[in-house]
């Protein structure tokens, strides 16, 4: 559905690419045109993933980096700068989260997801700022978020207060940064059947049909559902949206009072 150049000449970084809807995002772009730098704290996944780029004739760089420690992020953003020469692009992708009723979440694992989720995404935004602002393209940042943040998100309180951050963060720097040039938006995904979260959350819990039933659509959607979004939200086709959140939920959102 894209030019095959629509993403030439960018450099892209996302954050949690070693797998998932990172990874998805990750070749999408790269198949576009862009040079793409993947980010994980797990490095034999990262090799991996890296590997299948390369063999697509991906231009790849994999930094591995925790997003939970700050200066890992930053040292991860100078490597991709000072490999590829720039950043345009940065996905916050990395994402934590298990199923548990609040009141048996401990506050460890409180704060655990709450460092992956939302202290990660604000790290990542910092240390890419200067170099975003200088992007000939106009920097963009896309976050991956989910509108159970807003509704609330029983069994992952901790997921949801993260998510509902992120986007407070992103439409605060939209309006920070737009002077900069820098476009700030985020995309909330509804359940996508081929990740390792709904296997997770919905399947393993014996959940899965509930689930398809509070979408609109009735059904699950696809890691490439999410990857065009932020195709979509990368390119020139979107230079005049910011602090926007994109929702790609199979109309999960206007139903998930189903039964």
């Amino acid at each position: 559905m894209f030019a095959p150049d629509i993403l030439q000449g960018r450099v892209a970084m996302i954050t949690g690419g070693a797998g998932g809807i990172g990874l998805d995002i990750a070749k999408t772009y790269g198949r576009l045109g862009a040079r793409v730098v993947l980010a994980s704290r797990n490095q034999d996944r990262l090799d991996h993933a890296a590997a299948q780029l390369s063999e697509e004739g991906i231009d790849v760089l994999a930094v591995r980096a925790d997003v939970r420690n700050y200066d890992e992020v930053k040292a991860a953003v100078e490597s991709a700068v000072t490999h590829f020469g720039a950043l345009d692009i940065l996905v916050n992708n990395a994402a934590g989260n298990f199923y548990c009723p609040t009141a048996e979440l401990s506050p460890n694992g409180w704060r655990t997801v709450i460092d992956i989720d939302l202290n990660g995404t604000f790290y990542g935004c910092h240390a890419a700022y200067k170099h975003l602002k200088q992007s000939p393209f106009g920097g963009c940042i896309i976050s991956i978020v989910t509108m159970l943040g807003l509704s609330g998100w029983p069994g992952a309180a901790h997921a949801g207060a993260a998510k509902a951050g992120i986007l407070s963060l992103s439409r605060t720097l939209a309006v920070e940064w737009g002077a900069d040039n820098i476009r700030v938006n985020t995309i909330s995904p509804g359940p996508i059947g081929d990740t390792e979260g709904v296997r997770r959350l919905y399947q393993e819990t014996g959940r899965e049909e509930l689930e398809r039933k509070k979408t609109a659509l009735g059904r699950f959607g696809r890691k490439t559902d999410i990857a065009n979004a932020a195709t979509y939200l990368a390119s020139d086709m979107a230079a005049y949206i910011t602090g926007e959140n994109m929702i790609v939920d199979g109309g999960r959102w206007l139903k998930y009072v189903a039964a």
